[in-house]
């Protein structure tokens, strides 16, 4: 099934949720992510704050800062994605495309800094590929040579397609992928 209509599919399903199941998905994928070994190591993580159903994230968030893990956030500045360091979830407001941002007259953190990349998307398949809204800001982020994180997508656990998501070359897949009833890791490439 081609990108754009797969996009489509998986964007209405979302959308369709309850609020109440999108409530249960998201405790039970945050509880899912806060049990990986690549959290518990973690110094530094970078989030998303959610829109338009996604998984939440305000549990990990909230166990983060009680760790007294550093926090990064998207924020989108022109055609480039950055990520910058919030203190506290109040810090957030309004940005690009409605989404929670941090403040822009925050620093903006490098690619090699943060130890843990949780991905927002559409769509992911078992090969870790997946789909984003198609303007392509988590993947040339993503493609910076310095980043070594490990990428974990987050999701609702439909959003994992059975057969594999058409991949471009510039697409970087995920190693870990969480869900509300699952966690996927992905086999090194050969």
């Amino acid at each position: 099934m081609p990108k754009r209509s797969l996009r489509s599919q998986l964007l209405a399903l979302r959308r369709g949720l309850s609020h109440e199941a999108w409530s249960a998905h998201s405790r039970a994928a945050q509880l899912n992510l806060l049990s990986l070994d690549e959290y518990a190591h973690a110094e530094c993580i970078a989030l998303y704050a959610p829109a338009h159903n996604e998984i939440d994230t305000a549990l990990i968030a909230a166990a983060a800062f009680l760790a007294q893990k550093r926090l990064l956030y998207p924020a989108v500045c022109g055609q480039r994605m950055v990520f910058r360091r919030v203190e506290r979830i109040e810090e957030l407001q309004e940005g690009a495309f409605g989404i929670l941002e941090p403040c822009p007259t925050g620093s903006d953190h490098l690619a090699d800094e943060a130890d843990l990349i949780v991905v927002p998307g559409v769509g992911f398949d078992p090969s870790g590929h997946r789909i984003g809204y198609g303007k392509g800001f988590y993947d040339r982020f993503l493609a910076h040579p310095d980043c070594e994180a490990h990428l974990v997508g987050l999701c609702h656990d439909f959003q994992v397609t059975g057969g594999a998501i058409p991949a471009d070359s510039h697409d970087i897949p995920m190693e870990i992928i969480v869900t509300d009833s699952r966690i996927i890791r992905i086999p090194p490439a050969a």
